[in-house]
Order: structure tokens, then sequence, then C-alpha cells
């Protein structure tokens, strides 16, 4: 019995993909993909990219742009846009076909959090998540003290 629980323990650990950060809540292998694909897309500037990764029937809040009722749209508001980016998840929730991702964003993988985002997401029906709001905010720094 030992036996095969260590040996059940070693499959679950191999089977994984390595998560998004090396900080952070752990994501299942079907969010960790949608902060993958979103990283990918944004440092390659293509808005096409993104635009996919965003439901296409219904209205979706990008974070660039006002509401959009379809792709074309997501990908007209995301057109010009990207760069270096690092996605840390800091939390989730799944509660059947919705779900959240609560993270921190950096200009780099690894590099000093930025800001902070919520991604809300809704599963198509293939089972697919699908991101139906991209919010983000940029941490406010803090000047440093007046000098006595």
């Amino acid at each position: 019995m030992r036996t095969a629980l260590i040996a059940c323990l070693a499959f679950a650990a191999c089977s994984t993909a390595p998560p998004v950060s090396t900080s952070g809540a752990s994501l299942p292998l079907e969010l960790r993909r949608v902060l993958d694909d979103y990283s990918a897309a944004w440092r390659a500037k293509d808005a096409k990219a993104l635009a996919a990764l965003f439901a296409g029937d219904r209205t979706v809040v990008p974070n660039a742009c006002p509401p959009a009722k379809d792709r074309a749209g997501i990908e007209a508001c995301y057109t010009g846009h990207g760069g270096g980016i690092g996605l840390t998840a800091l939390d989730h929730r799944i509660d059947g076909s919705m779900a959240y991702i609560i993270g921190e964003y950096s200009g780099e993988v690894g590099g000093q959090p930025a800001g902070k985002f919520v991604l809300t997401l809704s599963k198509d029906q293939t089972g697919r998540w699908l991101i139906v709001a991209d919010m983000d905010q940029p941490y406010r720094r803090q000047p440093p003290p007046p000098a006595n």
C-alpha cells in the first residue's frame, strides 16, 4: 500500500507542468494555460492571439479599452500593445463554468511586481477557459520620505 501511494505521488509530481512563476498560487493546468498563452501573445505583441483568448460570443472587458462585443474589437484594442511581461498568480477559484485568477504583473518574468490583475474566465462548450474580463491596476509607488 505504501509503495502504491509513493508511486502515485511521484507520478503526480512528474505529470504536472511547472507553475507560471516560482511564487504565488499553484494553478490547475487549465488555468495556467490561460496565463501562459496570454504571456506568450503579449510578449509577441500578437493582438490576434490575445483576442483568441477572450470569449467571442459575449461582451468582454479587455483592460486596454472599452468593452468589446467580439474578437475583432478585442484585436483592435490590443493592436500595438505588448512587450515584456511576467505574471504571478496569487489566488484563483473555479465555480462550475466560471473562474477567476488574481495575481501580480511585472515587466519581465521574475521582475519586481508593477501592479495587480484579475482575470475573470468562462468555460466554453469545449471546456476551454476564455477571458471575459481583464482588469489590472498599477501599484502606486510611495514617494521617498523627505530628507531631514
